[in-house]
């Protein structure tokens, strides 16, 4: 009984697998071919990178904000408080601050992907494309996945710099924890692979946002339903896949740049 459950659901799976890949090669050909129209680049930076921006600032703020609160309670019970600037720092760039912009760009990009293509999708305008000779995948989605490389992982960047202002301020101002201390231990312990290794999580999620939402754009059916499925879906899909993810990628990335090693 139990392999009659799994079989379908192990075939939807490698099938959606199947269909995302095929998606980001034949994107990932066109960009390769130059087959880039750099108003609508231009036009998606500014939707997906300026229009993010302010989500992004109050997400960093307030977490760099809680953690750094947070780890200075628990570690001044161990007489540990000068430590609380680098793991602070630390876990903002390794994994905090790419994972959280990539759960909250998927949340706010990811669905509007979905919608905008999904309604095209319904309302056959995507049909009215290909009948103009106009390739949908070079229209639609390339110009998505340009702005999302370029945008993601500076929107990584400014999380981390705006929650490690954060941490400063309440480790320092609220906290009463000497500032020469907890920046002299932070610079000591956070190197250059930790920024490395936040770009290439920020780099890597941006792909996995931008092919699943538009996947689910391009896949829409029935209707208005449809449009609200795609646009949950997308939106699940992404934010799973970013925590499935954030493992491998950590594992990997901390074989790449041993613990102890300056870079």
């Amino acid at each position: 009984m139990k392999l009659s459950y799994s079989f379908p659901l192990t075939r939807a799976f490698c099938t959606y697998l199947g269909q995302a890949a095929l998606l980001a090669g034949e994107t990932f050909n066109s960009i390769l071919a130059g087959r880039i129209r750099w108003r609508l680049v231009i036009d998606q930076i500014d939707e997906i990178g300026f229009g993010s921006q302010a989500v992004v600032i109050i997400t960093g703020v307030f977490t760099g904000a809680v953690f750094t609160a947070q780890i200075f309670f628990q570690f001044s019970a161990l007489n540990m408080s000068t430590a609380v600037g680098p793991v602070v720092s630390i876990a903002l760039c390794r994994e905090l601050g790419p994972v959280l912009t990539g759960l909250m760009v998927a949340g706010r990009v990811g669905a509007a992907m979905s919608a905008e293509i999904g309604t095209m999708k319904v309302t056959e305008q995507i049909d009215a494309l290909r009948a103009l000779a106009v390739n949908p995948i070079d229209y639609l989605v390339v110009p998505r996945t340009v702005a999302m490389l370029i945008s993601m992982p500076l929107l990584v960047g400014e999380c981390i710099f705006f929650a490690l202002i954060a941490s400063y301020y309440v480790a320092t101002q609220i906290l009463n924890i000497n500032s020469v201390f907890f920046l002299h231990h932070m610079w000591s312990y956070t190197h250059g692979k930790d920024m490395v290794m936040a770009l290439t999580k920020g780099f890597v999620f941006a792909i996995i946002v931008v092919i699943i939402g538009c996947h689910q754009g391009l896949t829409t059916r029935n209707g208005a339903v449809g449009v609200g499925r795609s646009t949950t879906e997308a939106v699940v899909i992404s934010s799973l896949t970013i925590l499935m993810f954030n493992f491998f990628l950590t594992m990997a990335l901390n074989i790449v740049f041993p613990a102890g090693v300056r870079y």
